[in-house]
């Protein structure tokens, strides 16, 4: 699906996403990735939502988000329950969606200027 956003600030923002690719500005990403307003992390080690483990999060809250939208590919699909502790001992909110639904909901926030982070598996 391809975006038709405008923004008048220099923030991230999904323009386009598909099974294959999430294009954020005029970059195309390919594999797993973080993306805030100001950042956008491509070399996020797990390849797929099986592979997330805590350890991972820590590229996530380094970037001190309050909310975080994991976009878990072409369904929704949720994590283990020890992923979703290490959101809640923090008191960073942590919704679960499907990819595209993740990549609406954050342009939606960033442009609230709220701090949202979405970490996104393509499948």
């Amino acid at each position: 699906m391809k975006f038709t956003l405008e923004s008048s600030s220099r923030v991230n923002l999904v323009r386009a996403y598909s099974r294959a690719e999430v294009r954020i500005g005029e970059e195309r990403v390919r594999a797993s990735c973080i993306v805030s307003a100001d950042r956008l992390i491509t070399d996020w080690p797990p390849e797929r939502l099986e592979a997330l483990a805590p350890q991972h999060l820590e590229a996530i809250f380094a970037l001190e988000p309050e909310v975080v939208l994991l976009g878990t590919g072409e369904r929704q699909r949720f994590p283990p329950a020890g992923i979703r502790a290490a959101f809640a001992t923090r008191g960073v909110g942590l919704e679960v969606m499907d990819l595209g639904a993740a990549c609406r909901t954050y342009n939606v926030l960033v442009q609230e200027e709220r701090h949202a982070v979405a970490a996104l598996f393509l499948d």
